[in-house]
């Protein structure tokens, strides 16, 4: 092989592994901005490195990181059936992506088909949180919508039904 050629596959597989498959979502809460330099964001890179390193070994955590008089929240997961293996490169990319696309913020979120990662300056372990998620429609037309509703709406009725029910129980 020519060298020119050689150089042309090298650069074109460096260009490769450097860029990371695009997440499913992310949010960027632009109300916590904060400074690159700001020890909030020192105390996030510290949580993350604690992220990364822990995650695969249970395929999730969370933890917090304090340092003068600063506290940051974080958790990570890696979906059921990942391999230890993958789940480590899967949260350092993640962890990876989220300070690049959200850089000055202290309330991120970024998911992948395999993993979720966030961290936050407020306590939200243990929270339920509904407020971001990624939606997933079908983009399939449905052959037959009459049915389709009627069925759907039976089960939206049982959910609701059992909803209820465990609500009064508790």
């Amino acid at each position: 092989m020519n060298l020119n050629y050689k150089i042309l596959l090298l650069l074109a597989l460096c260009i490769c592994n450097a860029e990371s498959a695009d997440p499913l979502g992310r949010f960027c809460n632009t109300d916590t901005n904060i400074g690159s330099d700001s020890q909030i964001s020192a105390n996030i890179d510290r949580l993350e490195a604690e992220l990364v390193s822990k995650t695969p070994s249970n395929g999730f955590i969370t933890t917090s990181y304090y340092k003068n008089q600063y506290q940051v929240f974080g958790l990570a997961q890696c979906i059921g059936d990942v391999s230890t293996t993958d789940c480590s490169s899967y949260i350092q990319d993640a962890a990876k992506q989220i300070r690049q696309r959200c850089p000055n913020q202290a309330d991120a979120r970024i998911w992948y088909d395999f993993c979720f990662l966030r961290y936050n300056i407020n306590s939200f372990i243990g929270e339920i949180d509904t407020s971001y998620g990624i939606l997933y429609g079908n983009v399939e037309d449905v052959t037959d919508p009459d049915t389709f509703n009627k069925e759907l709406g039976t089960l939206i009725g049982q959910i609701r039904a059992q909803a209820v029910e465990t609500k009064k129980e508790s």
